[in-house]
């Protein structure tokens, strides 16, 4: 199958899932006039071709206590701390997301933990990698 066998139904299923992925097949069936059994062909089509990789849920980090969340670009101090570097962030629960990236820094984490003493353990641990700069969120817009 190719990108190509995707059609106009296919991307308003998709949508739908983007949306709410704990929509019943049925539920997409009726709002795109097919029946749950060929909704969920077509799931499993996009599941094969690669278009849907998973699934994932919306939760507020807040209502756990979690309630500080900061922005940390990190700049390793040598090109041999990197693997280590990438395991550390694997291990750790509170870094929510680690990207390698180009530009200012080595790697952007997005943090989430329940207390500044907290972020600055993580923080202290860090520098067994590299420097790092940290903006702390105030606010989510989007």
């Amino acid at each position: 199958m190719t990108l190509t066998t995707i059609d106009e139904t296919d991307l308003r299923i998709l949508n739908m899932l983007l949306d709410n992925s704990a929509l019943a097949h049925k539920e997409i069936g009726a709002l795109v006039h097919l029946t749950g059994q060929a909704v969920g062909a077509r799931i499993r089509k996009l599941q094969e071709l690669g278009v849907i990789e998973g699934y994932t849920l919306r939760w507020n980090p807040d209502k756990l206590g979690l309630t500080v969340h900061a922005l940390v670009t990190v700049f390793m101090k040598s090109g041999a701390a990197h693997s280590a570097f990438q395991a550390f962030a694997l291990r750790r629960s509170e870094i929510l997301e680690a990207h390698r990236i180009g530009g200012e820094g080595c790697y952007w984490l997005r943090v989430r933990v329940d207390s500044q003493a907290a972020l600055n353990a993580l923080l202290d641990e860090l520098l067994h990698y590299g420097n790092y700069k940290i903006s702390l969120s105030i606010g989510r817009i989007k």
